[in-house]
């Protein structure tokens, strides 16, 4: 992997077939001990750990995280959410981003371009929660002007793996 810089800004590091295997590996099981790793990707332990370290300095990897069922541990209401500001300036847009980096129940949002202006993701006890907190998100004067709510009645995949053959072999350029 190369990271070298370009005209003072980083350049997109070039990641090998070793490199690619360690980041589907972990995506697969971040808990996989170095030397499973070191094996799964068919290297010995050093260069593995270096490749590991580089790929974690590089911020390619920027963490570990275990997938919990909620629903096993408490009752949840998970509820996909499309919002619209009234206003398109940068600063309506920075008052919302940090109100909902501070909200806990709200587990994703997206920023998109097209019809709505975000798309979240809100994991709360039940729906009268998830309203309590559209309520006071709409008390807060953010500007939100309307937002259409979708409650999740089946989650039919979630997953921590990215295609990454298929995103890389669409970087590539052609020839």
């Amino acid at each position: 992997m190369s990271s070298k810089t370009e005209r003072g800004g980083p350049r997109q590091p070039r990641l090998d077939r070793h490199d690619v295997g360690i980041l589907k590996a972990l995506m697969r099981d971040g808990r996989m001990t170095k030397a499973r790793l070191a094996e799964t990707v068919n290297l010995t332990a050093s260069p593995c750990w270096e490749r590991l370290k580089r790929l974690e300095d590089a911020r390619i990897i920027t963490g570990y995280a275990a997938r919990v069922d909620v629903k096993k541990l408490a009752p949840a209401t998970v509820v996909m959410v499309e919002l619209s500001l009234r206003q398109h300036r940068a600063v309506d847009f920075e008052r919302f981003e940090r109100a909902v980096r501070e909200i806990p129940e709200i587990v994703e949002c997206q920023a998109t371009g097209g019809g709505v202006d975000y798309v979240m993701k809100v994991v709360a006890p039940d729906v009268d929660a998830y309203q309590r907190l559209m309520d006071d998100l709409l008390g807060r004067d953010l500007e939100i002007e309307r937002y259409y709510s979708y409650i999740v009645t089946k989650s039919v995949k979630e997953t921590a793996e990215l295609p990454l053959d298929r995103l890389l072999d669409a970087a590539e350029p052609t020839p």
